[in-house]
């Protein structure tokens, strides 16, 4: 025998029934992601994969997004520019509308995005994914047209300034010097320069072994110091020095015709390449829409992105202000689908969902030799702070532990195959 419907049961589905189409049925939501990089690569793949009635417009300018994370390894010789570069052709065969364009600006209270090429996107939910703008003149000397000579090879674009480097280390004579800035927090990717200097070690120990690496950095320390040290000493021995703050490290002017990085107390380093990440902020973008404050990044709602300068935009991925986190890919991902499940249920009178934000963090140092930082976060009590979790991160063990760095480098592997799986399909 079947159990009877309850009573309630039927009157709430005659009452379903009843009611006006526009009641029964939500309206689908128009969501706009803006740019293509792990913030939003990950919103718009979230958004089709769980929320199909959800239109989701993606727009980028390149036709191709060429990762940051393993960038580094293309200039140690372990990657190729094709095994870091993904078409966005997995997201259209997911549903999303994929234009390639610039975002030449937002009108927050219109909710309309203007392209470059003229064309205008009406929004209900706006996923501002910018990334990061370069402060040129920040370094004097040091502007767009020096960066075709001492390369920053941060922001990647089409992969031509990494390239770039990688070209100037393979013509350097061996016994040269490789200089590099480093600057002071807070910048995308903060074990980038690090793992950058360890993979540049990497190949002038095959190649050029009586060549020097020079560090200069804005900062007196560095995360995973301990760990990238120990590497450097026991893999590439005395060829790096890494110069910090407080003993005159910080790059303040640059001579790109002679190639020459001079330091806060007038300490001038003559180097052969020279790679200059200098200071950064929040995209034009972000900072032309009102969105940015003092700092140059955006402050964001700690559950739902949401910029507080403007409503129905969340800022995700390294343009805004994360509190302790740091601006890396996996943060950008991870906060990507809090942002787009958030901006949906606000969509609809509800309240954003409890939040979580993971972080892991793998750099290589040398071949088959890889470390790791996690990290927990989420809002405070009262939402007013995103802090760290207590007792839930760490970083790899330190000593000699070769099965641990083998194992680390393939599980570096793993997670980027993972990620950018799940971005692009």
């Amino acid at each position: 025998m079947t159990n009877p419907v309850p009573r309630r049961a039927l009157l709430a589905a005659a009452a379903l029934l009843a009611a006006p189409a526009p009641l029964r049925a939500q309206p689908s939501l128009r969501l706009v992601v803006i740019g293509g990089g792990f913030g939003g690569a990950s919103a718009a793949s979230f958004a089709r994969r769980n929320h199909p009635d959800v239109q989701v417009t993606l727009v980028e300018p390149q036709r191709a997004f060429v990762t940051c994370p393993y960038g580094n390894l293309l200039l140690g010789g372990e990657r190729r520019i094709g095994q870091i570069t993904h078409s966005y052709d997995g997201l259209r065969a997911r549903g999303v509308t994929v234009i390639h364009d610039r975002a030449a600006g937002v009108d927050a209270a219109a909710r309309r995005v203007r392209l470059a090429g003229g064309q205008s996107l009406s929004y209900d939910r706006l996923i501002l994914s910018p990334g990061i703008a370069l402060r040129w003149g920040a370094i004097e000397g040091y502007d767009e047209a020096a960066a075709g000579l001492m390369p920053h090879a941060w922001v990647p674009g089409d992969g031509s300034q990494t390239l770039l480097l990688r070209r100037q280390l393979e013509a350097m004579p061996d016994g040269g010097v490789v200089g590099l800035a480093i600057p002071a927090n807070p910048f995308r990717c903060p074990p980038g320069p690090y793992e950058r200097i360890s993979m540049i070690a990497h190949y002038l120990k095959r190649h050029k072994p009586r060549s020097k690496i020079l560090a200069l950095d804005a900062k007196e320390g560095f995360s995973k110091q301990g760990l990238f040290q120990d590497g450097w000493r026991a893999l590439y021995g005395d060829m790096i020095e890494w110069v910090p703050g407080n003993r005159d490290g910080k790059v303040v002017r640059v001579d790109v015709r002679e190639r020459v990085l001079e330091t806060e107390f007038g300490t001038r380093h003559k180097v052969d390449v020279a790679n200059i990440i200098p200071p950064q902020s929040a995209a034009a973008i972000a900072r032309e829409a009102g969105l940015a404050n003092d700092t140059g990044w955006v402050p964001v709602d700690t559950r739902s992105f949401e910029a507080r300068a403007a409503a129905g935009i969340h800022v995700i991925g390294d343009a805004n202000i994360p509190g302790p986190m740091p601006k890396s890919g996996y943060i950008a991902s991870t906060t990507a689908r809090q942002a787009v499940a958030s901006a949906i249920a606000l969509h609809r009178g509800q309240n954003p969902p409890e939040a979580v934000y993971f972080n892991t963090c793998y750099s290589h140092v040398g071949e088959e030799y890889g470390i790791s930082v996690v990290g927990i976060f989420r809002p405070n009590a009262d939402g007013t702070a995103i802090v760290e979790v207590p007792n839930s991160g760490g970083v790899s063990p330190r000593g000699d532990l070769p099965a641990q760095r083998r194992l680390e480098a393939l599980h570096a592997d793993a997670w980027y195959d993972s990620i950018t799986g799940y971005m692009f399909g």
